[in-house]
């Protein structure tokens, strides 16, 4: 896991600009909360309203994130008051977070604003349980949400807005079936009933801290769709969780709340938590745990007994999520992996063409999208994966097959995405062969694609090295296709036959 956050591909630096960033914004919001007079518990409200703003808005352009972040308060402000209403109400207030907790995963439909505004709608009833709040301080409150989205975005939208110069990527749209009407449909019953699940065994637990476990259900749900996505989630959640209060018990109990090192920790727990999060979902929950015991220090509130409460709930809410995606409406693993697949190999075909056209002399064919359509598409591609090449795996053959695709994978990308930077190279020639070589891949990739898989195609012959720089990414791309061919036919042999190249 060390390896994978630390050596993980970070082009342009966007994940760690994206901490950075997520640090400065979220450190002048509670700094403006204390400036105002505000007390500690807003100071915390309004932090966690500047890290959700600055995390689960990802809207593909920059107009389109300030209008979800300026939403924000539309959802999260009416949640607040109802939660704080019903703070002495348990049964009315469990029936409403788990109203809210489907809700939110059905906004999921109307794509990434729906996502941002569900998760904003939930954690907002999650940190009013997390935090005792009752109607008295709404006032004071409401002021701390607002004034930290309004420092949140000064940093996002005008101080360091780095998206400006990025290529605009949309969300890919789901594969299956009936697409996201189907999946979000399916998944709020799914988090609704495992969240009930974890909201009654959490509260034998602790009638106090049972609200941990519905919302560990609720984060297992985030970004999955089949049930080995889910089940590989919730491991890896209880597994940060873990680690995270072994770390609690060495840094947060001996510390027990004092100001500086712990506001020094929680900044760098926000790092570790934004940086990690597109690479290892264990070293996010670290982090996040990690802060989360910082936070019980500065509160008064922090002991062993609770640290392990903490896991405790944690596990009742992951065996929640689970029980939920294998008994209700289940999703197979191998039905979601092979739609994502087939999306990865028809958005490699299109970064070509496009790279192709832009060699060509086309002005207006830009690759540049594509391939960062295509980072975001190979990213689903191990997510689905991940199930099989878990090193818990029981089925090694197609733990085996499942790593070949997608160090295949990853191949392909790599020869785009130098196929692109030349493209984007006024200087750079043409060569003749390259539309021969297009159209090698267009076959390949539709052969790979096809309902019979890839049988039938041929690849012909390639030289070890091409003259041209483009010609030789392009001959890497199609070694990468065909390669692909066995695995993704699900045996264990040789490529496709190779027949030599026509002179």
């Amino acid at each position: 896991m060390l390896k994978r956050v630390f050596v993980a591909p970070d082009p342009g630096r966007v994940r760690l600009r994206f901490a950075v960033r997520a640090v400065l914004g979220i450190g002048l919001a509670v700094a403006l909360c204390g400036l105002a007079g505000l007390s500690l518990v807003a100071a915390i409200t309004g932090g966690l309203a500047a890290l959700l703003a600055l995390f689960t808005v990802t809207d593909p352009t920059v107009r389109g994130q300030a209008v979800t972040t300026a939403l924000l308060p539309t959802v999260g402000l009416p949640v607040l008051a109802v939660a704080a209403v019903l703070h002495d109400q348990p049964a009315a207030r469990d029936l409403i977070f788990l109203a809210v907790m489907g809700a939110g995963v059905y906004a999921r439909r109307w794509g990434p604003r729906g996502h941002a505004l569900g998760v904003f709608a939930f954690m907002t009833f999650f940190a009013a349980q997390f935090l005792h709040t009752v109607p008295g301080q709404l006032p004071e409150l409401y002021l701390a949400v607002v004034l930290s989205l309004c420092a949140s975005s000064a940093v996002r939208f005008g101080l360091w807005c780095y998206e400006r110069r990025l290529p605009v990527v949309a969300a890919p749209a789901p594969p299956e079936g009936r697409g996201r009407l189907r999946i979000t449909t399916r998944q709020a019953v799914q988090a609704t009933l495992g969240g009930a699940f974890a909201l009654g065994l959490g509260q034998v637990l602790s009638d106090q801290r049972w609200y941990w476990a519905v919302g560990a259900t609720w984060w297992v749900f985030v970004n999955t769709t089949s049930r080995g996505e889910t089940l590989v989630r919730g491991f890896r959640r209880v597994l940060g969780t873990v680690v995270g209060i072994v770390a609690g018990f060495a840094v947060a109990i001996p510390l027990d709340g004092a100001g500086v090192p712990t506001a020094a920790i929680v900044a760098v727990s926000v790092f570790g938590i934004f940086y990690t999060a597109a690479v290892s979902y264990s070293w996010m929950m670290f982090w996040v745990t990690v802060m989360v015991g910082m936070l019980y220090g500065v509160l008064g509130v922090l002991d062993a007994a609770l640290l392990w409460l903490r896991v405790a709930e944690t596990a009742v809410g992951a065996l929640g999520a689970v029980l939920a995606v294998l008994l209700v409406l289940p999703v197979t693993t191998h039905a979601i992996t092979d739609a994502w697949i087939q999306k990865a190999l028809r958005c490699v075909h299109a970064c070509t063409a496009e790279a192709a056209d832009r060699l060509a002399g086309s002005t207006l064919a830009d690759p540049g999208p594509r391939v960062a359509e295509l980072e975001v598409l190979l990213g689903r591609v191990r997510l689905s994966l991940a199930p099989l090449v878990h090193p818990l795996s029981p089925l090694p053959a197609r733990k085996a097959r499942a790593r070949q695709v997608l160090a295949l994978l990853d191949d392909c990308v790599r020869e785009v995405r130098g196929l692109a930077s030349i493209a984007a190279d006024p200087d750079a020639s043409h060569d003749a062969r390259l539309s021969a070589a297009c159209s090698r891949v267009e076959a390949t990739v539709e052969a790979l694609t096809a309902p019979d898989g890839s049988r039938g195609f041929h690849l012909p012959e390639l030289p070890v090295a091409a003259a041209d720089p483009a010609l030789a990414h392009l001959h890497g791309l199609e070694r990468a296709l065909a390669a692909l061919a066995a695995p993704l036919q699900g045996r264990g042999g040789r490529t496709p036959a190779v027949a030599p190249e026509p002179a």
